[in-house]
């Protein structure tokens, strides 16, 4: 739609006319428990005042409004002709007087895709939940602003629902709602602090709400009090362990106290777990917003709770680095993503109970961004965002993982305690404002002496991942007589930059013992060709690790002597890092066609069952999937799966009882098993005719066994139906969905298909859920004639649909499993024909097929193993 794709340019030249004195926004949600409208949207009510002062009195210039109606506009007391100014995503508005006020009053939408105000409708007790999500441009979609994180105002949130809801904003109650006769109340909440208005929120409905408080004495002997709330779904109260996220939050909350010199200024925390979001959390000030899988329904690894507290430390870290600093623009995104996680790992490591952060950093942070580096799409840290399509789509692992990664090696760089007094100057000096690059170098540079313009220049303004290769040349005597590191990097991305790295000597004191380090240099790496003096004359190792303590961002690779020990040894390695580090080295061979796919199947099939990191584990898992569909040969498949299951079923029965290790066998089982044996063996888990000691088939473990078994042909509709009768929840109805959709059939291929793509019916969340199902590896042949479909739809879903729905089957219905020639010469075809395609779209498509490129390249790898 024309105007709903807001433009640099535009945002600038706004942002010279404008200074926002502050927003009050009044939306009234009693309609949202009501019967949807037979014909249009569900709306609520949505009235707008802003008030502001332009520098060109006389000027124009337009609000930010996605609304299918407008009810009136009033400038400066002025009745505006609403068909004249509004066009369905811009009001505009003019002449300008010095200072103005103009008042908005519209109907807007409810949102069913995750952007906006979603409403869901819970299917276990017909209640109704409310919650906001905007980033990077959907407040707009809620109440007219000006949608740009450079104009920051303060708020003030009115909101009339039914009395018995909780009703939540940034800020908190001034009061008591006021109460109506119709069974409704009205809530207001206190101004916030001058804030963009991507991280205002609104989170209402019957929420479970647990509170408790933080406390703390500062500095100046003031005690700083944090009202702390904690919400789900009544259905997941149950469920709810508000004790373990609000003790992360206090540990949170007293690390970054005790770093950052600045106390937390939103006033209350609350943190809502919410229904049917697209993300994995938002940082709204004062009212964060989790995905609610985040509340877990049945038993999970201590890698899962891992994962939670590190998301939360996430977020908190935003209040400081987003919230209180905020970019200038998009393009400097970095200046909050890389931050908060960078300091959410950091954080979680210094102050919580899961100290082995830096480990799940390195295997799985590290390897999202690894593969968004090697993209056609990958982009320097400080990315070039032209407007808000480009916006949306660098929320990615060069923006998060890279940049975090780089800060990580920074503060190996420039030393911590430089680090820390930056951030601590840069949040005084540019509190409640924004930033760009140049702003955080400069403190930077202040607190430690260095150039941090040529780090910058290095690091943050150019793209592509280097790999740190050792040398290693020996002396009659056995010893080291040279050792270097040889940088390089792809063609089509040439910079080498410097490394601060870490290189580890491991060798074993005997048959039998662990690979543990006897030697270790830590050294700037920089050009071609860099010698590490340090080590010369170190005994023969059997093991060099470049990047040891994974201190930067490079890809290791071994020397032919290293790689050979690991084939052999790869469990031994006795530190659970540079364990890691080494399957990480291993699995990036295998990406790059390197190692062949069945070489690391087998590294997997000996070694995994000895791994003790959970997390690593499961990474292990995932990366072993990836390689069985996509990277070992068409013909060795069958073969392999049989193997991997054979291996899953074992490591199952011998783990400990009732531990993570086992569950997470059981459910690499179930992602692998394809045999008789095996199918029949969950069949038996599910109807407690089989057993496997420790293991509790809770309900989450039994839809994952019953999405194998729907598409292995073993679980019909009526079984899956049956398993909905067990969990009549919203969590069971995705996955009724889930594996209904991966039933073997063309004719549910085809419903599905016409589901997601000729449907606007399904929810963000079921829209997923049915992708998820609709392609399956054994189901090949069945997915064969959507390759022809999924090109020439396209342009029309992308025109159609909400961009995040847009992204969601672009890239889920991409014909990933079919990784033929063929697809890779439709996917050329359509890019050849389609080069005025939107470049948002281009760029996803672009990405699909490299991963492609990448499949075939690694099955001709696989393929010269085989012969």
């Amino acid at each position: 739609m024309p105007g709903e794709n807001l433009t640099r340019d535009e945002a600038r030249e706004r942002a010279e006319l404008l200074t926002v004195d502050g927003y009050e926004v009044a939306l009234d949600v009693r309609d949202a428990v009501r019967p949807a409208p037979s014909e249009g949207p569900r709306t609520f009510r949505s009235t707008t005042t802003i008030r502001f002062r332009s520098s060109r009195p006389g000027a124009s210039t337009f609000v930010d409004l996605l609304a299918p109606h407008v009810h009136s506009v009033t400038l400066n007391g002025e009745s505006l002709p609403v068909d004249r100014v509004f066009d369905g995503t811009r009001v505009q508005i003019g002449p300008l007087a010095a200072e103005n006020e103009l008042t908005v009053d519209a109907a807007c939408a409810y949102s069913r895709t995750g952007e906006g105000l979603h409403h869901f409708l819970d299917p276990e007790d017909g209640e109704t939940y409310l919650y906001t999500q905007y980033e990077p441009a959907d407040a707009r979609r809620v109440f007219a602003n000006f949608e740009q994180p450079d104009l920051k105002a303060p708020f003030d949130f009115v909101v009339t629902a039914p009395a018995s809801w909780t009703v939540l904003s940034n800020g908190d109650r001034t009061g008591a709602p006021t109460e109506h006769d119709d069974g409704s109340a009205t809530w207001r909440f206190e101004r916030t602090k001058p804030i963009s208005t991507y991280i205002t929120a609104v989170v209402a409905g019957p929420y479970h709400q647990v509170a408790d408080v933080y406390r703390r004495r500062l500095p100046d002997g003031t005690e700083l009090t944090i009202p702390l709330g904690a919400l789900c779904r009544r259905g997941l109260a149950k469920h709810f362990d508000a004790d373990d996220i609000f003790r992360v939050t206090k540990e949170g909350l007293d690390f970054f106290h005790d770093h950052f010199d600045y106390p937390y200024p939103f006033g209350k925390y609350d943190q809502a777990f919410v229904p049917e979001y697209n993300l994995g959390a938002m940082e709204n000030p004062g009212c964060v917003t989790f995905r609610e899988e985040f509340v877990f329904r049945g038993k999970v690894t201590e890698a899962s709770y891992e994962g939670r507290a590190n998301v939360i430390l996430h977020e908190m870290a935003h209040m400081w680095f987003g919230d209180l600093v905020t970019m200038e623009w998009w393009d400097d995104l970095w200046l909050k993503e890389s931050f908060a996680d960078f300091m959410g790992t950091f954080a979680q490591v210094e102050a919580t109970r899961f100290d082995s952060g830096w480990i799940t950093f390195a295997n799985r942070r590290k390897a999202w961004a690894y593969r968004a580096d090697q993209l056609p799409s990958t982009h320097p840290i400080t990315a070039d965002i032209h407007d808000l399509e480009d916006a949306k789509l660098n929320f990615d692992g060069i923006t998060y993982a890279k940049g975090a990664s780089v800060l990580k090696q920074l503060v190996a760089y420039a030393g911590r305690d430089a680090f820390l007094e930056g951030a601590r100057r840069y949040f005084k000096r540019h509190a409640y404002g924004n930033t760009r690059l140049e702003h955080l170098l400069a403190v930077l540079s202040e607190t430690s002496g260095r150039d941090m313009g040529e780090w910058a220049r290095a690091w943050l303004q150019t793209a592509g991942v280097n790999s740190l290769t050792p040398r290693v040349r020996y002396g009659e005597d056995g010893r080291i007589a040279e050792l270097s590191v040889l940088q390089s990097a792809p063609a089509e991305r040439p910079a080498l930059r410097p490394h601060r790295v870490a290189v580890g000597l491991y060798r074993r004191a005997g048959e039998g013992a662990p690979l543990t380090r006897y030697a270790r240099a830590e050294l700037d790496v920089t050009g071609e060709r860099t010698v590490v003096t340090e080590l010369a004359g170190a005994e023969r190792p059997e093991l060099v690790l470049v990047n040891d303590d994974d201190l930067t961002f490079c890809k290791t690779r071994l020397d032919p002597e290293s790689l050979a020990t690991l084939r052999e040894h790869l469990g031994d390695v006795e530190d659970p890092l540079a364990r890691a580090l080494c399957w990480s080295a291993v699995w990036n061979l295998t990406r790059d066609a390197l190692l062949p796919a069945r070489d690391f199947l087998r590294l997997v099939l000996r070694f995994a069952g000895t791994e003790s990191d959970v997390g690593v584990l499961q990474m292990l898992h995932a990366w072993t999937l990836t390689a069985l569909d996509h990277y070992v040969t068409p013909e060795y498949r069958a073969e392999a799966a049989r193997e991997l299951g054979e291996s899953a079923e074992r490591e199952l029965r011998a783990a400990k009882p009732g531990s993570g290790h086992q569950l997470s066998w059981a459910r690499f089982l179930a992602a692998v098993a394809g045999s008789e044996g095996h199918l029949a063996l969950l069949e038996g888990l599910l109807a407690g005719s089989a057993r496997v000691e420790g293991l509790d088939v809770d309900q989450e473990l039994r839809w994952t066994f019953v999405g194998r078994l729907a598409a292995a042909g073993r679980a019909d509709a009526a079984v899956i139906d049956a398993e909905l009768a067990r969990d009549d929840t919203a969590s069971g109805k995705r996955h009724q969905v889930r594996c209904l959709a991966a039933r073997p059939s063309a004719e549910v291929k085809a419903g599905a298909w016409a589901e997601v793509v000729e449907s606007d019916v399904l929810s963000n969340a079921l829209v997923d859920a049915t992708i998820s199902g609709f392609a399956q590896a054994g189901q090949r042949e069945l997915l064969e004639p959507y390759v022809e479909r999924y090109f020439a739809v396209l342009e029309r879903v992308w025109a159609e649909r909400s961009i995040e729905i847009g992204m969601s089957v672009v890239r889920g219905l991409y014909p990933a499993l079919l990784s033929t020639p063929g697809t890779l010469a439709a996917t050329d075809a359509w890019l050849a024909e389609h080069a005025e395609a939107p470049p948002a779209l281009r760029r996803l498509v672009l990405e699909a097929r490299d991963d492609l490129a990448r499949a075939l390249a690694g099955q001709a790898c696989d393929a010269r193993a085989g012969r």
